[in-house]
């Protein structure tokens, strides 16, 4: 299904132009409206009008999350307030809150990307869909809310929070759809185990999710478990909030809106770019935003282009989901160690359960890490013997997957902190 089909299946050469003009009016409207950008372009001695192609992206200034945080709250915006219509932020949690602006017309953009997305995971007019990502200031919620609504769904605006009322709602009011984070979807499920419900009983076929990294793995478990096709969907409050990629019903990857966004991968050390098909740092340009535009903004987050064209039809080119986040990455013993990693070894292993914790701690000046892992209740009324055994499973596993060894240690089902938002994977207590 396509909800833009003219858009969604452009050829490359009109899409190139179409990019390349939108670049040359982003960038003559931060150089005009953004003292910000209009410094940045004057320091690099650029300008705006010698913009002629699209590698000259190369020659702009990256945005960093602590330029935003610096230009707090309204420094960055493109138009007077007068003309922004809608305002939302990050929490702030681990520093200066992140803001960023809508006009009327960067929100009928944003629902309709959200319509290209929603409409791509196979849903449409005739479904329920609960949304229990939170509302506020987060982007999550609003922004999937309204690329609902444009579709024609219905909605179900229950925000986060209170499972056993989530699980009511999906049965009383017939939910076709979820949305949410991947691990929220999981804890749905474990609860509607606790509570003697089947999910085969539900109308649940959809689930659209996004938020954080999740695996393959992860991907199977919750499609097992909820009997629902999961896809991925990719964004971040500083760019625009969900709406930027999104998967097919193929679930071969993310399809970029390209014609409102410019993405790079580059390498996170040297940024430059890195080969079709390796893994770097995603760097993203909006082609469109009126209110916030951004220029090569560092997502931080990791991820690659996928070579080759989608069964689906659709010419946009497709990133593999995110791998993590280049402020995620553990360091453990000299090597690069990333939650997903971990996470992608044990959904293989028959036993455990998918809510783990990392703890990354230091001893006598060696990094020593332990991956907490929730085995079946079943596995622990075993012997020791069979405990032991899937524990040096998972040992050999990650030492042939990471090159390092790392100690697994199996807890009790449900003794791992549950979170209604994003999954916290890791705790490095070491002190450098």
């Amino acid at each position: 299904m396509f909800w833009e089909p003219d858009k969604e299946q452009i050829q490359e050469a009109d899409l190139k132009r179409l990019q390349l003009d939108r670049l040359q009016e982003t960038v003559q409207r931060v150089a005009e409206h953004v003292p910000f950008y209009k410094k940045k372009f004057a320091d690099l001695r650029i300008n705006p009008g010698e913009i002629t192609s699209l590698e000259d992206l190369r020659r702009l200034p990256f945005t960093v999350k602590q330029d935003l945080r610096d230009n707090y709250p309204y420094g960055l915006f493109a138009v007077p307030l007068k003309e922004v219509v809608r305002v939302h932020a990050s929490s702030g949690t681990t520093g200066q809150a992140t803001v960023v602006g809508y006009t009327r017309k960067d929100l009928n953009t944003w629902s309709n990307l959200l319509a290209r997305i929603i409409t791509a995971a196979g849903v449409g007019a005739n479904d329920v869909v609960q949304i229990s990502f939170g509302y506020g200031l987060f982007t999550g919620g609003f922004g999937l809310h309204y690329g609902c609504e444009m579709v024609g769904a219905s909605v179900i605006p229950i925000s986060s929070g209170n499972t056993r009322r989530q699980i009511q709602i999906m049965q009383d009011f017939r939910s076709t759809a979820l949305v949410c984070t991947p691990s929220y979807s999981l804890i749905l499920a474990d609860t509607m185990r606790e509570m003697g419900i089947n999910p085969a009983g539900l109308a649940l076929r959809y689930g659209l999710f996004g938020g954080e990294p999740w695996s393959e793995g992860m991907r199977k478990e919750i499609n097992a478990k909820l009997g629902i096709l999961a896809t991925d969907n990719y964004g971040l409050s500083e760019v625009m909030g969900p709406g930027i990629a999104g998967e097919c019903l193929e679930c071969k990857g993310l399809h970029i809106n390209e014609d409102h966004f410019l993405m790079e991968i580059l390498d996170p050390v040297t940024l430059e770019p890195v080969p079709e098909g390796e893994v770097g740092e995603v760097v993203i340009t909006t082609l469109t935003k009126e209110a916030f535009p951004m220029i090569r903004y560092r997502t931080r987050d990791l991820s690659r282009i996928l070579p080759g064209d989608c069964p689906c039809g659709r010419s946009f080119k497709r990133m593999e989901r995110v791998l993590g986040r280049t402020d995620d990455m553990l360091i453990i013993k000299g090597v690069n160690v990333f939650p997903m990693q971990i996470e992608k070894v044990l959904f293989e292993v028959e036993g455990t359960k998918p809510h783990y914790q990392i703890i990354v701690e230091r001893e006598h000046h060696s990094d020593r890490a332990t991956v907490l892992v929730e085995a079946t209740e079943a596995l622990f009324s075993d012997q020791m013997r069979q405990q032991k055994a899937i524990v040096d499973q998972i040992k050999h596993r990650l030492n042939s997957e990471l090159g390092i060894n790392i100690e697994v240690k199996l807890v009790e089902e449900r003794t791992l902190e549950r979170s209604e938002g994003k999954a916290k994977r890791v705790i490095d207590k070491r002190v450098f």
